[in-house]
């Protein structure tokens, strides 16, 4: 098998630490191999995500000595290529229409004693699921907000019984239920994140998905989409994270270092390479 891997940052700030050690890993395991590693932008959040950033991101990237292979994807420049397979699910009655709003949502929770959590809270309690379809159209005609929302349970009963591979863990069975209704689509971002990586990774033919544990509980979503849509299933490698004195994940929204500060402090290749747990 042909080892492909890809590095697929958001460009809504500047790579740090913990991203350089994620692209050093998807690099190093493709190159290892003589396989191929791909770069895609992941910039579907159009209001945030800046091309300043981009291209500050594929500078650091060179600077790093992590080249790629083939041409950048963008996932902005494929909404279409999304939106039909959207258009798959929604004729197959897997997403529904949900128009409660944030506040509302969270209004439902607080006044259920048992609402489900899933690794990141509680989980969407499903109050759109059960609208008729009339009900549907109806609101949509009269202009109401909404979103799409997968419909976890009945996605399940149609992918049946599925598992992913970890380099790590071996065989771990897929949790089809693990974030509930989870949305797929927004009126202002017309696709997700889970959508669009599942869909980009099959149509780039990745082979092996390396990324941060951090992200662990989303590959039981991936691979349930992958099951609906036919999609080949890649190994999966979920990394150690890079964390500050505190013990916390570093990321872009607790304005971890920026690795171009650090280089403009002085920072030299073995010195982020020592940073990031590298020889």
């Amino acid at each position: 098998m042909t080892v492909v891997t890809r590095f697929a940052p958001s460009p809504t700030g500047e790579l740090h630490l913990g991203s350089a050690y994620s692209a050093w890993t998807g690099w190093h395991r493709a190159r290892e191999a003589g396989g191929t590693f791909l770069v895609r932008i992941e910039d579907i959040d159009i209001r945030r995500c800046k091309r300043a950033f981009e291209t500050a991101i594929l500078d650091d990237l060179k600077w790093l000595g992590f080249d790629w292979d083939g041409e950048v994807r963008r996932q902005s420049e494929h909404f279409a290529t999304y939106g039909k397979v959207l258009d798959q699910l929604g004729t197959r009655g897997l997403i529904y229409p949900c128009f409660c709003s944030r506040a509302a949502i969270e209004r439902e929770l607080a006044a259920s004693a048992n609402a489900p959590h899933g690794p990141d809270g509680p989980l969407y309690p499903g109050t759109c699921r059960h609208l008729s379809i009339q009900e549907r159209r109806d609101r949509i005609a009269a202009g109401q907000e909404h979103c799409l929302r997968l419909d976890a349970e009945r996605a399940a009963k149609e992918a049946g019984p599925y598992h992913f591979v970890d380099e790590t863990l071996g065989h771990v069975m897929g949790e089809p239920l693990l974030i509930g209704d989870f949305v797929i689509a927004r009126k202002d971002t017309p696709t997700s994140y889970h959508l669009a990586v599942v869909v980009d990774d099959a149509l780039q033919g990745v082979s092996h998905v390396v990324r941060g544990q951090d992200l662990f509980a989303a590959t039981s979503v991936h691979r349930l989409l992958q099951a609906l849509l036919g999609f080949p299933a890649p190994m999966y490698h979920h990394h150690r994270l890079i964390l500050d004195a505190e013990g916390h994940k570093l990321s872009k929204s607790t304005r971890a270092t920026a690795l171009r500060e650090l280089r403009g402090q002085g920072a030299t290749l073995p010195d982020i390479r020592r940073m990031i747990g590298l020889p």
